[in-house]
């Protein structure tokens, strides 16, 4: 083999492992359960603010007050 032959797979071996490495990164970030749990709070809290899901739990909230204190003061 010649001395350029082996400096090129060395050197396509070393972009093999960075780009590995890169990989096993975004991976490890990706699957970061607090980065996980932080977007899933975030995405809740965001669809819970949309005026149709805030007004339609206001609306179950008070319905449901509303019963507990019919149940209440009917005895």
């Amino acid at each position: 083999m010649a001395k350029d032959d082996t400096e090129r797979i060395e050197r396509e071996i070393q972009e093999a492992r960075n780009r590995l490495a890169g990989t096993l990164d975004e991976i490890a970030m990706r699957a970061d359960p607090h980065r996980l749990a932080d977007n899933t709070k975030q995405a809740v809290v965001a669809k819970l603010n949309e005026p149709p899901v805030k007004y339609t739990l206001i609306g179950g909230g008070v319905l449901v007050v509303l019963l507990v204190l019919v149940k209440i003061f009917r005895r």
